[in-house]
């Protein structure tokens, strides 16, 4: 077995160690209940050290009582392996631990503790071992991901029958989403991501956008100008989101609104910001802070720019509204197929309950606030291409007229199509960028 084999220590040779942890694990924990009864309140930092500290007492008092029996201890390497999967258990994310350390994963999915697949960061897709011994331990470790949020100093998230779904933020910054009673199995996706926000010219390395299209943005973003990023599940809409938002001012007052944190701004670049972040009701229906909310909230804030992480329902009308209101430059993303079908879907975001804007008037405010649709896709060979760059031109009746500047050419990157309004090219032109570019714009 190879180093992702996770419930078990890595490298598993026989049951002894995995018997081992199943032996240790109650041990430490009772040791370490016990210091935190006495009033033991360590830091993050200092806590590490406990831990191992008590993993190593508990190691050698199990290899003297394997030497009583007459069983010959664990070797050196055998131990090591067990230390650390009790380290993760206890300081980590379980069975689940060695792959959010690994930095060529970017996606873990999981349907059952022992059907877990992972997608790299080049593309590729591989199925690897149980992070747990059964969908009842996998159940109980999502659950503390909930719990442990408040310690960390979010909110809590409930993971249970009366709440099945779960949305948390791990302690790397790692997006988990969780499903329990409501599935066949207990069910997660996790979402990792790059240690630090990549740029547009870091996007231009990958191949994921032209140095012409990073030129475009990055205009877009300085002149004020209002996109939605769409794609697919795990197109990189949130990556390019915070490509754009990095590329903003930093004079710029930037209010940030997510279910999840993911978007990792440095407020060395944006100083004068404020992350909001959405909340469930608590067990007894109240407290609840939803995107709506939050929305409404921060347009009260003297923001010049908002950003939101995605929006799927009627809180499209509060985006917009900030959008067209003189809150020009914000930018959200949204779920779709193609850049055209981004711009429906938000329509009919706006026709849903509590909402219910008429088609004419949800055409009417989408076509004002939006200007720019960029939208993302995969190649055949899976890699993350900008696919689709649409401009808004307004409205004919009850449809939203756009041009699509680039539109996707046969592998799906997007090649130049329809020039740019003169408008936008003159607006543009105030904040330096050539139009030029689009002549010998290429992959």
């Amino acid at each position: 077995m190879t180093d992702l084999v996770l419930h078990r220590p890595a490298s598993v040779v026989d049951d002894a160690e995995a018997a081992a942890v199943e032996a240790l694990r109650d041990v430490v924990g009772r040791r370490l209940a016990a210091a935190a009864a006495a009033g033991e309140q360590l830091p993050a930092g200092d806590r590490g050290a406990a831990v191992d500290a008590a993993i190593a007492d508990a190691l050698d008092g199990y290899a003297r009582q394997r030497l009583q029996a007459g069983r010959p201890p664990l070797d050196a390497a055998a131990e090591a392996r067990v230390h650390r999967t009790l380290r993760d258990l206890f300081t980590g994310v379980g069975g689940l631990q060695a792959l959010l350390d690994d930095p060529t994963i970017e996606t873990i999915n999981i349907s059952g503790f022992d059907n877990v697949w992972v997608r790299r960061r080049d593309g590729s897709k591989q199925r690897v071992g149980p992070v747990a011994s059964s969908d009842a331990e996998l159940e109980a470790l999502l659950r503390e991901q909930g719990a442990a949020a408040a310690r960390r100093g979010g909110h809590e998230r409930r993971f249970d029958r009366a709440e099945p779904e779960l949305s948390v933020r791990l302690p790397n910054g790692a997006r988990l989403h969780a499903l329990m009673d409501v599935s066949d199995r207990v069910a997660a996706s996790i979402r990792l991501f790059p240690p630090r926000q990549d740029t547009l010219r870091d996007l231009v390395g990958k191949g994921e956008l032209t140095v012409g299209m990073a030129a475009l943005f990055e205009a877009l973003v300085r002149a004020r100008r209002n996109i939605v990023v769409s794609g697919g599940p795990a197109a990189g809409k949130t990556t390019l989101l915070g490509a754009l938002g990095y590329a903003i001012p930093p004079q710029r007052r930037v209010i940030l609104i997510e279910d999840t944190s993911e978007l990792r701004f440095d407020r060395a670049d944006h100083p004068d910001m404020v992350a909001i972040q959405t909340r469930m009701a608590n067990t007894e229906g109240a407290g609840e802070f939803d995107m709506s909310r939050a929305l409404r909230s921060s347009l009260r804030m003297s923001p010049d720019v908002v950003i939101v992480g995605e929006v799927r329902g009627a809180e499209v009308v509060w985006m917009a509204k900030a959008m067209s209101i003189g809150i020009d430059g914000s930018m959200c993303t949204v779920h779709a197929s193609d850049s055209a079908q981004a711009l429906l879907r938000l329509v009919a975001y706006a026709m849903e309950p509590p909402a219910r804007y008429d088609r004419g008037a949800a055409v009417a405010l989408l076509a004002s606030a939006v200007h720019f649709v960029v939208h993302l896709d995969f190649t055949a060979e899976g890699v993350r291409v900008v696919s689709s760059v649409r401009e808004v031109a307004g409205t004919d009746g009850d449809q939203i007229i756009s041009n699509e500047v680039y539109r996707p050419g046969p592998d799906k990157r997007a090649v130049p199509a329809t020039p740019l309004r003169a408008e936008t090219l003159e607006t543009l032109a105030t904040v330096g960028f050539n139009p030029a570019q689009f002549e010998w714009d290429r992959w």
